[in-house]
């Protein structure tokens, strides 16, 4: 029996293969993506401008299909939060931010997350496995071909875009499934796909170095790094890998990237979080430390879940580190939270795992510990 091949997991070049494997022309393969992602079609026989003959094998030997959505939910301020069975007892989760002037898709490159950040609700629900090409870029085929409907549109128009943003920022880390993210991203920036311009798609990452080298080589978009620490030390107790790729080798890599970028600058990302890394003294040590990078900073209201401990820092605090880092000359934003009412705002992505890392395992265990031996007992317990 011959195996059914998606063909949301080929990128441009991967797809006129498969046509060449079938006996046509590489302009085939154009029509094809044209319906499958400027059209949203999934029905071969609905491909109009394809010859019989094509149809009739593409019928039997591939399909067009992105992950089930479970549920869909809108939050109050217009925020959209879809659920996604992507099997094995493994959900994820995708959001659309819709604002006056554009529409922003936040998508999810894991099930899980390995990095287990401890503001992050994603990790603390551990790992299970990396997303495919079909899993990643099916995320935005939904979500715009749905939000088309939404719209009234009919079936097969091209239409009006509806996302114009895109940011790898859903759950899981994106440079640690490399490849399958990368040709997704290929298939954003494809003008017979969706045609997005490369300042318009971000990827987020905690700071895997040697990939944020590779992605500048291979698709350079615009970077985003979470970094919400000043100093090592913090932040090896805020992101476990900073362990491996300390801030002094990040900051480097953010230099080298901005080489290909399609900005000229990187966004810092920063959870606000009260009594950890709020305070005057560290909005001074990132000025001292980023200042031979090229930057922005964006300031995130942390928000809060039962298992990180933690707490979100007040307006006020949030305002006044915004100043110094303003007058350190510096451009900062304070993100506006959307979705929270819904789960879906920065850090609350968690769908459902079936973990492979033990995360609840260790937690339990660190709990246990801190209640024997008092909450200085150090943050992190390993079992084997």
């Amino acid at each position: 029996m011959t195996a059914i091949t998606n063909l949301l997991d080929l990128d441009p070049a991967q797809l006129i293969a498969y046509c060449g494997e079938l006996g046509e022309k590489p302009f085939r393969a154009k029509q094809l993506q044209r319906w499958i992602h400027q059209f949203g079609v999934s029905d071969f026989e609905a491909m109009t401008d394809l010859a019989k003959s094509l149809r009739d094998k593409l019928a039997g030997r591939a399909c067009v299909s992105s992950p089930a959505v479970i549920s869909d939910h809108t939050s109050t301020d217009g925020t959209r939060k879809w659920l996604l069975d992507v099997g094995q007892g493994n959900a994820i989760e995708t959001v659309f931010i819709p604002e006056e002037n554009r529409g922003t898709l936040c998508i999810s490159t894991q099930a899980g997350c390995a990095v287990n950040c401890r503001f992050c609700s994603t990790g603390k629900q551990g790992f299970n496995r990396n997303l495919t090409v079909a899993e990643i870029i099916g995320q935005l085929w939904m979500a715009e071909f749905e939000l088309r409907k939404t719209k009234g549109m009919i079936a097969g128009q091209k239409g009006e875009r509806q996302i114009t943003n895109v940011v790898m920022m859903g759950m899981g880390e994106p440079l640690l499934n490399f490849e399958p993210t990368v040709t997704a991203l290929k298939l954003m920036l494809d003008d017979n796909a969706y045609g997005l311009s490369r300042r318009r798609v971000t990827l987020s990452t905690s700071g895997v170095v040697p990939m944020i080298d590779k992605l500048s080589q291979e698709c350079p978009v615009a970077l985003a790094v979470s970094l919400h620490a000043s100093n090592d030390v913090l932040r090896d107790g805020l992101i476990p890998l900073n362990k491996k790729h300390p801030l002094s080798e990040l900051m480097a890599a953010c230099k080298r990237y901005l080489e290909f970028a399609p900005r000229d600058f990187v966004t810092f990302e920063y959870c606000m979080l009260e009594g950890v890394n709020d305070g005057d003294h560290h909005a001074r040590e990132l000025l001292e430390l980023v200042r031979d990078v090229p930057c922005k900073f964006n300031l995130i209201p942390f928000n809060p879940f039962p298992e990180s401990g933690l707490k979100r820092s007040n307006n006020l605090r949030i305002k006044a580190f915004a100043q110094i880092l303003s007058d350190g000359g510096l451009v900062t934003t304070i993100r506006k939270t959307r979705g929270d009412d819904i789960d879906a705002a920065c850090g609350q992505l968690a769908g459902e795992v079936q973990d492979r890392t033990r995360v609840q395992e260790r937690m339990q265990k660190q709990a246990e510990y801190q209640k024997k031996f008092g909450s200085n007992f150090g943050r992190i317990v390993e079992i084997t």
